[in-house]
């Protein structure tokens, strides 16, 4: 009698398997012809944002940070000091700068922002292997990807206590640097699992003005290179680290869901549902800014003739904006709600040269700032974080009670900037520091255009 052996069939995929393999096949040939334009578009706002964090102190302690303990020389560029340095100081300093003036990208769904952890790591070691424009887009597009869907995965349990743009944007930059290195799916998976097991940063910092949220994004982009290169020389890392029983969702997750890691592969694209910052404040307060902004403009209304504001939010924008009740720096103002609709409501607008010393000690704006409230809205907090509806309640002076909602605030792909605009937009953010002229960033703006066609990827500002 003969017996049959049931083969036994190879077991399930794991979410984290799944998402590295994709990771490691993505290739520019494959992408969409809109999914590479948007990524040069979000190069652009991630470069001129990283010039406009030149001066900042936070940036600039970090920096001497660079300065004494990494190389004086190296193949990776130093955005703020021209010079050359290691990959690792790059993508330190540069993903430090970017993130200071509060006008970088941000996904939606995930509350990431991607651009300020991904391209500082992605362009360093782009620079040190030799790579071309088309593969920075790859491998940018690889990050974006990444990050994204952790972020989604950790849910929104996760971003209450922790900046998800330091836990899942060190993931973004890892896969961007693996990427940069060709990693196959197995070292991939390591990267990623060495990166998580890196992963940090606590709102904390909020409560007293604290410098952590540069050291957040240096760190991010640094430690996600790191991840990429040890790696690729054969270091492992947990296979499982998202969704393993000691992986990141069990430690920093009450309502994560593997399915978001897998979400759409290959067929939705995070750089192309990517928003843009109009806005140089928190993304939180920006669909209630283009509200104010909007009722005062349809009711003909000025500061003056406002006794109260309500500004109707989600959940997310009072975890983060509550604990800033009384701005006492430029960056707390950035994150108090009453600052942002004071300077919408008395200036017309909310710009980086708005936010200064001196601007926290205006009485117009503090007096405005007095008369705003944020208040829960169940409707508004049901769409978060897929959609950032903007609503607002006003009460006049003779008597009247006005609203207005903003379905789509500017900058989001629905309603995203036009090139000329990001122009506009990257000449003044380079202007606010002065770290180029207008004239060479004409020039870095060209060459970003036609990234897809760039032989090399070095020396933006540094010289040979």
């Amino acid at each position: 009698m003969q017996m049959s052996v049931k083969k036994q069939s190879a077991p399930a995929a794991s979410p984290s398997q799944t998402l590295s393999a994709f990771l490691a096949s993505i290739r520019y040939e494959d992408l969409p012809e809109p999914v590479v334009a948007r990524t040069e578009e979000l190069f652009l706002d991630w470069f001129a944002s990283a010039l406009a964090g030149k001066g900042a102190r936070p940036v600039s302690t970090i920096a001497a940070f660079a300065a004494a303990m990494g190389p004086g020389d190296g193949t990776a560029e130093n955005l703020l000091t021209r010079k050359h340095t290691s990959p690792l100081f790059a993508a330190l300093v540069n993903g430090a700068a970017s993130h200071f003036v509060e006008q970088d990208d941000l996904h939606n769904s995930s509350v990431l922002h991607p651009g300020t952890v991904v391209f500082p790591a992605v362009l360093a070691a782009a620079q040190d292997v030799g790579a071309t424009g088309r593969d920075l887009i790859a491998a940018a597009v690889a990050g974006y990807e990444c990050g994204v869907r952790v972020g989604e995965f950790l849910g929104r349990s996760h971003y209450k206590i922790f900046h998800t743009t330091g836990t899942a944007g060190k993931l973004a930059a890892a896969a961007g640097v693996a990427h940069v290195l060709k990693l196959d799916a197995g070292k991939m998976q390591h990267c990623l699992g060495s990166a998580g097991t890196m992963a940090a940063g606590l709102w904390e910092f909020l409560r007293d003005a604290a410098d952590s949220k540069q050291l957040h994004t240096a760190k991010a982009a640094a430690d996600g290179l790191m991840a990429a290169y040890i790696a690729r020389d054969g270091f492992t890392g947990a296979r499982d680290i998202l969704e393993g029983r000691q992986g990141m969702a069990a430690g920093m997750s009450s309502d994560a869901d593997a399915r978001w890691l897998v979400d759409g592969l290959g067929t939705r694209w995070a750089t192309a549902e990517t928003s843009f910052k109009f806005h140089a404040s928190c993304r939180h307060t920006h669909p209630a800014a283009d509200a104010l902004q909007t009722l005062m403009r349809q009711h003909q209304l000025k500061a003056d003739d406002i006794v109260k504001v309500t500004a109707h939010v989600h959940q997310g924008a009072i975890d983060v904006l509550g604990p800033v009740t009384d701005p006492q720096t430029v960056h707390q103002s950035k994150f108090s709600m009453g600052f942002v609709l004071a300077m919408i409501a008395t200036l017309g607008r909310a710009s980086l040269a708005d936010f200064t010393e001196k601007s926290i000690k205006n009485n117009e704006l503090r007096k405005f700032h007095d008369r705003v409230t944020m208040v829960f809205d169940k409707d508004i907090d049901a769409a978060y974080p897929r959609r950032w509806i903007g609503r607002v309640t006003v009460q006049t002076g003779d008597g009247r009670t006005l609203e207005c909602r903003v379905e789509t605030p500017k900058g989001d792909p629905e309603n995203t900037l036009s090139r000329p605009e990001l122009e506009d937009k990257a000449q003044r953010l380079v202007a606010y520091s002065g770290a180029a002229t207008a004239g060479e960033m004409q020039e870095i703006i060209a060459r970003i255009w036609r990234l897809h066609n760039e032989v090399t990827v070095r020396d933006f500002l540094a010289r040979q």
